[in-house]
């Protein structure tokens, strides 16, 4: 299988370590460090969960040259986080850009194109109605309000209740393309409520949305069936959010 995953990529650093005490100079806790993790994050989380999942498979990954990273400050024994730096977004964020020659052989040679978009400037609404109008499959997951276009042009749109707010009118007019994804309480798609097969306390939901883009999709591509793919990513993510950080999935959610 051949797939191309097309979206910013980033660090997603945790900084764990002990609070004991709040600053004497200003009421802030003070953290001190025992521990560092660093994953790919964003749409580089998508190409590690697709590794962990499935490995009869080539991935290309299309990503911005600007370097991106999230740092997260979080307390070892609550696993709460009290602070997130970001750096690296905003002004000079390169541009998807032009489709060239190249580009539009591997798009169209994918057997399935995963846009992760995380609204950072890296690909624009006409870049990603381009992409999906050269694509065999298209799944789009963005945080971007979105238009009627692209909906058009992809064959499902994967976003969190917010996002789904954000973009209520035109979700409720294509409800058989829109996978809505509530936590604990599993996935809404086509008028019906998939829960979750496992829910659970939450120990982190970092990177969950992009391990349901994974799951689900290659379940899809490999079988057809979207109510077993909703279930399967369920599954999924019900493992992923109950671990610490930017979590993968278990080695038993692989597919043959």
């Amino acid at each position: 299988m051949n797939i191309l995953v097309i979206g910013e990529l980033c660090i997603d650093r945790f900084v764990y370590g002990y609070i004991e005490r709040l600053c004497p100079e200003a009421p802030v806790p003070v953290i001190n460090p025992i521990e560092m993790v660093e994953n790919d994050g964003m749409a580089g989380n998508v190409v590690k969960n697709i590794e962990a999942l499935y490995e009869d498979c080539d991935i290309v990954h299309w990503y911005q040259r600007n370097k991106i990273s999230k740092t997260r400050y979080v307390e070892q024994r609550s696993n709460q986080m009290v602070l997130r730096v970001d750096e690296g977004e905003g002004v000079g964020m390169e541009s998807f850009g032009f489709i060239s020659p190249e580009r539009r052989k591997t798009i169209e040679e994918s057997d399935v194109v995963i846009i992760s978009d995380y609204n950072k400037g890296f690909v624009t609404n006409k870049d990603i109605v381009e992409i999906s109008k050269l694509a065999k499959f298209v799944i789009i997951d963005s945080k971007k309000i979105l238009t009627q276009e692209i909906v058009d042009n992809v064959d499902f749109v994967k976003v969190n209740h917010k996002e789904y707010i954000n973009n209520k009118d035109l979700a409720d007019k294509n409800i058989s393309k829109f996978l809505v994804t509530k936590g604990i309480n599993g996935v809404y798609y086509n008028g019906k409520n998939y829960p979750s097969p496992n829910p659970q306390e939450t120990i982190d939901v970092s990177g969950a949305g992009d391990s349901f883009v994974a799951s689900f999709t290659l379940k899809y591509i490999k079988e057809g069936n979207i109510e077993d793919s909703i279930m399967f990513a369920n599954e999924v993510c019900a493992d992923v959010v109950n671990k610490k950080g930017v979590s993968l999935p278990d080695k038993k959610f692989k597919l043959k």
